[in-house]
């Protein structure tokens, strides 16, 4: 944490690694609870190959750090001496609550829950340069390597549109580093939603309304450093844009 405060970069992971999922994500609500801010929602993310049955981990993104697009990029801060990376995802609105004491959806009761699509960039960083080479226990202990969320603009029609087949894009400094379909992942976006709505029921956390699902990473996970401009395409027409900068 101390790290975090002072934005500064750590060259080994401070502490023992979790030896399991379950005992990263005690440490992730420990930090949760120590660092004190408010969560605007949580990131969803790949774990290739799948660790104690699990194919994806969950993480926090604070409030704070969640910024809306807009006619100039923001400027999205990131540990300059620690690892720094940006993500084209579509973003989940929560509209509806998931009920308190249900474990288990079908995608089709986690898509009840959905207000609202928007595309968008996930940032992810760490003060560790080498969180995402330690393994998932690691990236799940420090908030799920999330750092913001920049929100683009809504999909008005998501419901009757397969968002899973448009083509995304994600481009650093003009430089396309990264093209896919979200068909592509796992069980797509939605699939994203029903793990997270299990995984944090498993947990006893209780999501509200109005709290963002950061769907994982379209393109892949791409680096970036300071001074970096982002761009992620979708289906071509839509853009969401982001400069980097340092954190302070």
């Amino acid at each position: 944490m101390a790290a975090r405060r002072e934005a500064r970069g750590l060259g080994s992971y401070p502490g023992t690694i979790p030896p399991t999922l379950d005992a990263a994500y005690r440490v992730q609500d420990a930090a949760i609870a120590l660092d004190g801010s408010t969560i605007g929602g949580w990131k969803v993310g790949k774990i290739d190959p799948p660790v104690d049955g699990a194919n994806r981990l969950a993480g926090p993104i604070f409030t704070h750090l969640i910024t809306a697009d807009g006619d100039t990029p923001v400027a999205m801060p990131v540990f300059a001496e620690g690892f720094a990376a940006a993500e084209a995802e579509f973003l989940l609105r929560i509209g509806t609550p998931p009920p308190p004491g249900k474990t288990q959806f079908t995608t089709e009761e986690a898509i009840a829950h959905i207000d609202a699509v928007h595309l968008g960039i996930e940032i992810a960083s760490s003060p560790l340069g080498a969180i995402n080479d330690l393994g998932p226990a690691v990236t799940i202990s420090d908030f799920g390597n999330n750092c913001g969320l920049v929100v683009g603009a809504a999909i008005p029609d998501w419901r009757e549109t397969d968002i899973a087949a448009w083509p995304v894009a994600l481009l650093v400094n003009g430089q396309q580093v990264g093209a896919a379909r979200a068909a592509a992942m796992l069980d797509g976006p939605f699939g994203a939603a029903r793990f997270l709505f299990e995984s944090l029921a498993g947990r006893g956390i209780a999501l509200t309304r109005g709290q963002w699902i950061s769907s994982g990473a379209v393109t892949g996970v791409h680096a970036v450093t300071i001074g970096d401009t982002v761009e992620a395409h979708f289906n071509d027409n839509h853009v969401v844009r982001c400069t980097i900068r340092a954190a302070s």
